[in-house]
């Protein structure tokens, strides 16, 4: 009978074991765990957080390093959530395939790459942007490693959880631009924390099954008839839409921005609402893929139109550290 170790390497052979092990922790399967399309979306929304601080004038040198600090911490975030949800991750059919339950990646390495490359962006941060973005990523990568994964086990309140450190790369721009945070830096907060949740809603009920495989209290789990996942979605949409408007009451923005902001909340909140009658896959994805038009979007619209009002003049915007050499005085 075969041992659970002669299951996981398929033979005895000592020169085929060998070939294994040989391609275990591979770079490309490293990068893999940093979950780049997730690591994307958060850098675009660092990026104009840092660009709307910055009035529509953002000190490029100053941007890179910025990306380069928040990245890392991003794809060590992400790195820690699957070492600790690779069990889980086995259980499910969408995520079988990643580099840990395959064993392309070891905990072990993971550990080690996840806990390197997300010390060094916060490090990265705190001597060449200032303390306070640094900080602002410290509580990301903590609350979602720490709160948000394992409350994803035990209650379905996780997605709510977890909209908080979903929300913190956009302050963190403005932060790394402007070295405080303003009302401008919570009126992004706002706008990214109520955009996810019907994103994500709509994302549970599509993999609810899965989820329950994978032992996920998702909302999509715990509410069968998802009269509670729609009701939510569609309140959530509807709250984007103020949320959205604030930068324009703030004088980030002009009126260019207003008007595509309340259209595109419009047009989020319609998605819901179809979500929340129909109830089917169909809606959901539709729900799905209009919050994927919805945010790049609005951020666009919002980075070129930002510095119209008197709330984004450009002479405003004087709190930003020089960057600083990283080691130096």
């Amino acid at each position: 009978m075969q041992t659970q170790g002669t299951i996981e390497h398929g033979t005895h052979d000592p020169e085929e074991a060998a070939m294994r092990t040989d391609r275990r922790n591979r770079p490309a399967d490293l990068f893999e765990l940093t979950k780049p399309r997730i690591t994307t979306m958060v850098l675009v929304s660092s990026a104009a957080g840092f660009v709307i601080a910055s009035a529509g004038r953002p000190d490029l040198a100053q941007l890179c390093v910025t990306l380069a600090g928040v990245g890392l911490v991003a794809g060590g975030t992400s790195a820690l959530n699957q070492l600790l949800e690779r069990d889980v991750d086995a259980r499910m059919e969408r995520t079988k395939g990643r580099p840990l339950p395959t064993g392309r990646v070891t905990p072990r390495a993971a550990a080690a790459f996840s806990s390197v490359i997300s010390l060094a962006g916060i490090v990265l941060l705190a001597l060449a942007v200032n303390p306070l973005t640094a900080v602002l990523a410290s509580v990301a990568l903590l609350s979602y490693v720490l709160v948000y994964t394992p409350l994803k086990q035990v209650s379905s309140l996780s997605t709510l959880v977890g909209a908080v450190p979903g929300a913190l790369p956009i302050m963190g721009g403005w932060a790394a631009a402007r070295g405080e945070l303003g009302p401008g830096a919570w009126a992004l907060f706002g706008i990214m924390f109520f955009w996810q949740l019907p994103h994500f809603l709509a994302l549970a009920w599509l993999f609810r099954e899965d989820y329950r495989r994978g032992g996920m209290q998702m909302l999509g789990v715990t509410d069968p008839t998802g009269t509670d996942t729609r009701r939510q979605a569609v309140l959530y949409a509807l709250a984007l839409i103020p949320a959205s408007l604030l930068p324009a009451l703030l004088h980030l923005s002009g009126s260019l921005y207003g008007t595509l902001a309340l259209l595109l909340g419009l047009a989020y909140l319609a998605a819901a609402l179809g979500f929340w009658a129909r109830a089917d896959s169909p809606s959901a994805r539709r729900l799905f893929r209009t919050s994927l038009v919805y945010l790049p979007v609005l951020l666009l619209v919002l980075s070129i139109d930002t510095g119209t009002g008197s709330g984004g003049a450009p002479e405003t915007v004087t709190a930003r550290r020089p960057v600083a050499v990283v080691g130096g005085s």
